[in-house]
């Protein structure tokens, strides 16, 4: 039987109280984990994962939708901590999370620094601080669009470009059920394009929200948000129509 669970994990940040959703999902063979949130963020999966009846010696892989650091940043203690986990990554997205490249989120960040007004640059420099911290980690496995992968009833890889070039979303066939990691967001019970501001690529992301509707879909879940509570396609319908009236 394929299981496939939210773990709600909500923690301080800027003295607010925010929220991800690392996804995970289990067959008879394979655990697989699906991001990781920010750095120190072990104790925090542990705990969530303890509550589905899980610990992370039993996770065999771990898949990331892009390498943004509230997504990969626990990734080098986890994958010190639990060697056995396979990282799992698109291709486009393998050299930014190995180091070979720099983050396209701190090529963002540097490059518009000097635009910054003088009160907002405090600010700005501690992300940069935050982003040339993070610790690089090697990929076992890129994939590419369109494949998918045997586990857990088949893992379709889905490319959504925009919000990051090689950011993926994942379709579970069997379960009608969408992974959307970052392509998608939910605000105020309504979906949204994540951070239109600071996507890489806002007419790819635009694009990559189309490209969802290709997919037979009961459940819409977002890393930040979780699961959609209403119709996703009417509403996938209705972001894009923001978009492209």
């Amino acid at each position: 039987m394929n299981h496939c669970h939210l773990l709600d994990i909500e923690f301080a940040y800027n003295g607010q109280i925010q929220s991800i959703t690392p996804v995970l999902l289990q067959d008879e063979r394979e655990t697989v984990l699906v991001d990781c949130g920010y750095p120190d963020f072990t104790p925090l999966l542990e705990k969530a994962l303890l509550q589905n009846g899980v610990t992370f010696d039993s996770i065999t892989r771990l898949i990331v939708t892009h390498h943004d650091m509230d997504h990969i940043g626990s990734l080098a203690e986890l994958k010190r901590k639990y060697p056995q986990i396979e990282i799992i990554a698109h291709e486009r997205e393998v050299p930014h999370i190995d180091g070979t490249k720099k983050s396209l989120r701190l090529e963002q960040a540097e490059s518009t620094f000097d635009k910054l007004p003088d009160e907002a640059k405090p600010h700005a420099e501690q992300f940069i601080r935050f982003l040339r911290s993070m610790e690089p980690v090697p990929v076992d496995r890129t994939v590419s669009s369109g494949e998918r992968l045997p586990w857990c009833g088949g893992i379709d890889i889905v490319h959504t470009p925009g919000h990051m070039p090689g950011h993926i979303s994942l379709y579970l066939a069997s379960a009608k059920t969408l992974i959307a990691g970052d392509a998608v967001v939910i605000e105020q019970g309504k979906l949204n394009i994540a951070n239109p501001q600071y996507t890489l690529d806002l007419d790819e992301a635009i694009g990559s929200v189309q490209r969802l509707l290709d997919y037979d879909m009961e459940q819409l879940i977002c890393y930040h948000g979780g699961l959609f509570s209403g119709n996703a396609k009417e509403a996938l319908m209705d972001l894009l129509r923001q978009y492209k009236p």
